[in-house]
């Protein structure tokens, strides 16, 4: 009775005012979690936690002085070394606490974007011809220093208009075509390439460049490959093949319309 009566009296010294500050400390780490979701951020930062605390075990245990000495003074260095490693992730984590815009797509559910519709009947096209071919879908994050690498063209979007830029015999069709709400902003666009899967043999340029800007924006980008025609979307870091054209509309108009995931169907890079 006498450890009940104890914890009862512990329990009765918890001020409201400590609740709601373990629940503000919970919410900061579950969001910070949440942002860094689906990122290499998962990886590194679990390894980290994992070497920090067999190391501070190590150190308690057989009381190293000295190792706890030089423990004790690295933790200022991680906490610089930190923001340095994690630095794309917590930029993309940044961005997305800034996009308002992408809450107020929640509205727009039911307006399908004609450039959507284009871009599934022509990659259709391009899957059987074999061309190659990328396109990139800009959302709240400007990619206007991508746009001024390119050819403006700022047209109307339309099968014919993708079938021709990426056509093999065209000055246009090496590079990447970025749309700005539903139009051709420009094509023949560099993008920055990926380095995540350098290893990965089966990832082209085009493969490359539409991870890396979905790497450092929140853009969503379509690839047929010029080898196979499969379809891929990159979006948040991360690629998914073999992605069935007849549904492309479907999958691309969800990813645009909000913040909800769509089920994507394919394997992921």
């Amino acid at each position: 009775m006498d450890i009940f009566e104890a914890v009862f009296e512990r329990i009765a010294t918890i001020r409201i005012v400590d609740i709601i500050d373990i629940l503000l400390v919970t919410t900061v780490i579950f969001g910070g979690l949440m942002l860094i979701r689906g990122t290499r951020a998962v990886q590194v930062l679990r390894g980290l936690l994992v070497i920090l605390a067999i190391i501070f075990l190590l150190a308690r245990i057989f009381e190293l002085r000295a190792f706890t000495w030089l423990v004790d003074n690295m933790l200022p260095v991680l906490l610089i070394a930190i923001p340095v490693i994690f630095q794309p992730e917590l930029r993309r984590a940044l961005e997305q606490l800034g996009l308002a815009g992408r809450y107020l797509r929640l509205f727009k559910r039911d307006e399908v974007n004609p450039a959507v519709l284009s871009l599934k009947e022509a990659a259709l096209r391009l899957s059987q011809r074999r061309h190659g071919a990328l396109v990139v879908f800009e959302q709240d994050t400007g990619l206007q220093e991508y746009i001024d690498t390119g050819i403006i063209l700022n047209a109307e979007a339309s099968p014919e208009l993708f079938l021709t830029i990426f056509n093999k015999h065209t000055e246009l069709h090496d590079g990447a075509v970025i749309i700005r709400d539903d139009k051709v902003a420009a094509a023949a666009c560099v993008l920055p390439l990926s380095t995540s899967s350098l290893s990965d043999r089966q990832m082209g340029l085009r493969h490359r460049a539409a991870l890396g800007i979905s790497e450092v924006s929140d853009a969503v980008a379509v690839v047929v490959s010029e080898e196979t025609g499969q379809v891929s979307i990159a979006h948040n870091g991360r690629v998914l093949r073999r992605q069935d054209i007849a549904r492309l509309d479907t999958i691309l108009q969800a990813i645009l319309a909000g913040p909800q995931q769509p089920i994507m169907r394919g394997k992921t890079q």
